[in-house]
């Protein structure tokens, strides 16, 4: 067998998996492009041990340990996903930025010794209002 051939369908998949994690807005399709890049690296680890003849056979050895590594990955990454879709409706990726961009406006001090901090305190009970929003 040539090594060429699990080599070009191997970056064929990581090429898939990159485009997948850049173009996606949903993030279970992002977790899903991801591991199909682990996949392509766990294609070159096997076919390269192949086609050194390692008697150790540290390639599909440490295919293993990523395959392991990648299970566990994609069970906290969807227990966080599904957290996050609890708390705000959606899973879209764009709208968790949007989010954190409101958390940032919440974050501006109440007091009112300040003046001429109107337009500042309107901004932060706006942003209240909307995590309120979202969260009911």
């Amino acid at each position: 067998m040539h090594l060429a051939y699990p080599a070009v369908l191997a970056a064929l998949l990581f090429c898939t998996g990159l485009y997948g994690v850049l173009a996606r807005r949903n993030a279970i399709l992002v977790l899903m492009s991801v591991e199909l890049m682990l996949n392509a690296v766990n294609l070159n680890l096997v076919a390269f041990d192949v086609w050194l003849r390692d008697t150790l056979h540290a390639g599909q050895a440490l295919t293993l340990f990523t395959i392991a590594i990648a299970a566990a990955e994609i069970g906290i990454g969807l227990a966080i996903v599904l957290a996050v879709y609890r708390n705000r409706g959606s899973s879209d990726v764009d709208r968790l930025r949007d989010t954190a961009e409101t958390d940032a406006a919440e974050a501006l001090p109440d007091d009112d010794t300040d003046t001429g901090n109107e337009e500042d305190q309107a901004t932060a009970a706006a942003g209240k209002a909307k995590k309120a929003e979202a969260t009911a």
